[in-house]
């Protein structure tokens, strides 16, 4: 996750620097560093920020996007996201089916890919 896209998702949740890094449980400075740039987002940071975007209350009625209807996927039975009903958190859950995540071991290689789905930049 860089920078701007940080400030970004900051931003649509209407926090200020230091409520958003109560709510990540890292530090006011860590969160202005991410702002700026001077260090990189952590996974666990950015997946929790991502978790936060896709569960906040806006109020609107707006349709979760599910990767079982956005990718047409044929695998959707076996696979956790269709288990648990959480088609709009695939990038948060490990073990998906997706062809594109399929084989990704680590959650680098998983968010990386993911960074480039529908379901994942709908919450930004």
């Amino acid at each position: 996750m860089d920078k701007a896209t940080f400030a970004k998702a900051r931003a649509k949740l209407e926090r200020t620097q230091k409520e958003l890094a109560i709510l990540l449980g890292v530090s006011l400075k860590a969160v202005q560093s991410y702002e700026q740039g001077w260090r990189s987002v952590p996974l666990h940071v950015e997946r929790q920020l991502y978790f936060l975007l896709a569960n906040r209350r806006d109020g609107t009625k707006k349709k979760k996007k599910n990767c079982w209807k956005e990718k047409k996927c044929h695998l959707k039975k076996t696979c956790p996201a269709w288990e648990f009903q959480a088609g709009h958190l695939c990038w948060f859950l490990s073990g998906t089916k997706c062809e594109c995540t399929a084989e990704t071991i680590d959650w680098k290689d998983k968010m990386k890919t993911c960074r480039q789905c529908d379901v994942l930049s709908s919450l930004i």
